[in-house]
């Protein structure tokens, strides 16, 4: 969702690089260092393989029948993930798209578009996948997107990430919101210039980081801040409620917040102290007769969530989306 005349300032090849990482897939520590990495891509006739490389060794020899499994294709050359298309698939990618793109579309009705038909031909056929890390999540419709965004960040505010690290800012993107898109995507350059003499304390510093932003750029919609392994760390974590601590034992600052996230962030608490109590009760209720009632109260939580949180508007939460997006088993 960027204008025509996006304008991009403030990066550095480090700083860029610096963000990137935070976004990087990962598995859990003690497997990290030997996962399997990069993707294998295959290009069939139906019953015979044109061509198959590995992202990261290239070109392959191809397997001796097809169709075979793709998780099955993945573990033999140690990838973490696997695609295959038929010889004529992106051409189809395309006609479809081109048959639905209206000149009013932007990147992100464009992008919503595409996402639609690959899984239309993924249904066919024509293209497979593995692991499908997103199965269950919708598709959200572009009206949908823009009410999320709008949950979020008014127009002409700005939404800012920051991260810190050996007491100085480690990086940082600030995206300024015109009309339906983003016109400005701001890096740490500058404004880290801007924000002098530091403390080293991060909950102190990120105060100045949050003045600079608006003095350079316009009024904060929201803002999180956090050490980097803190923020990388959050964004892995499948625990309930585990955005909820973070943010009440100051882990990370949400500063300001919008009402779409105070929301979430307080279900995600909520969820958190059921999940716990369900799992006491489980101990001592040999019955049966308190779980039920927890159960009614979930359903209610979620009611009352109804379309008033970010979660609610989307049709899923986005943050497990991104889990999902980053972890590697």
């Amino acid at each position: 969702m960027l204008t025509a005349d996006v304008r991009f300032e403030g990066w550095t090849v480090e700083h860029w690089q610096r963000f990137l990482d935070l976004w990087k897939p990962r598995a859990s520590p003690e497997r990290e260092a030997n996962r399997p990495r990069g993707g294998v891509i295959v290009i069939h006739e139906g019953t015979h393989v044109r061509k198959i490389l590995h992202t990261g060794r290239g070109r392959l020899d191809p397997p001796a029948e097809w169709p075979v499994p793709l998780e099955a294709l993945a573990a033999e050359h140690h990838a973490s993930w696997a695609l295959s298309a038929h010889v004529d698939a992106l051409a189809e990618v395309m006609e479809r798209f081109g048959s639905r793109a209206r000149r009013t579309d932007d990147i992100a009705d464009q992008a919503l578009s595409i996402a639609a038909v690959v899984r239309e031909m993924i249904t066919d056929g024509s293209i497979d996948n593995w692991p499908r890390r997103l199965r269950g999540v919708p598709a959200p419709a572009p009206s949908v997107v823009r009410r999320a965004l709008d949950a979020t960040c008014a127009d002409g505010k700005c939404i800012a990430l920051g991260t810190f690290q050996d007491g100085d800012l480690w990086t940082a993107i600030v995206a300024r919101r015109r009309g339906n898109g983003f016109d400005v995507l701001a890096g740490p350059y500058e404004l880290r210039a801007s924000m002098g003499l530091l403390s080293g304390d991060w909950r102190r510093d990120q105060r100045y980081l949050v003045e600079t932003i608006e003095d350079a750029y316009g009024e904060l919609s929201l803002g999180l801040f956090g050490m980097q392994n803190e923020v990388r760390a959050l964004v892995m974590n499948p625990e309930p409620g585990a955005w909820s601590r973070a943010v009440a034992l100051r882990e990370i600052v949400l500063s300001p917040m919008p009402p779409s996230i105070g929301l979430a962030v307080g279900f995600d608490g909520a969820r958190f102290a059921y999940e716990g109590l369900r799992a006491v009760t489980a101990r001592i209720d040999l019955l049966g007769l308190v779980d039920p009632t927890l159960q009614r109260a979930r359903k209610q939580l979620g009611k009352m969530a109804g379309d008033r949180d970010l979660s609610g508007i989307l049709g899923f939460d986005p943050l497990e989306a991104l889990r999902r997006l980053l972890h590697r088993d």
